[in-house]
């Protein structure tokens, strides 16, 4: 990768936001990046409240070999997340 890419964020390394998938109230937004030539599983976790929007952003350790792979994964993870701990994913750390 030329230092120009590097430099002006043209390259590996940085999520794109995908349309968002619908889960129990929830909106799901994977959002894989480049990883040593592979796609790292990683999204977020968004819903509406009454005092404004609210986002949790996921990495998780597996990779793919493609992006749609690791996009789709992420979407299996972000509803696991979500059936596990619901609104408390919100929740300050």
């Amino acid at each position: 990768m030329s230092i120009l890419k590097r430099l002006f964020g043209g390259g590996g390394g940085e999520a794109a936001k995908r349309e968002a998938v619908e889960y129990n109230g929830y909106r799901i937004r994977p959002a894989p990046y480049s990883a040593e030539g592979q796609y790292q599983t990683a999204g977020y976790i968004e819903k509406d409240f009454p005092d404004g929007a609210k986002e949790y952003h996921f990495v998780r350790a597996e990779r793919h070999a493609s992006a749609d792979e690791a996009a789709s994964f992420a979407v299996t993870k972000g509803q696991q997340i979500i059936d596990e701990q619901g609104d408390r994913v919100f929740d300050s750390r």
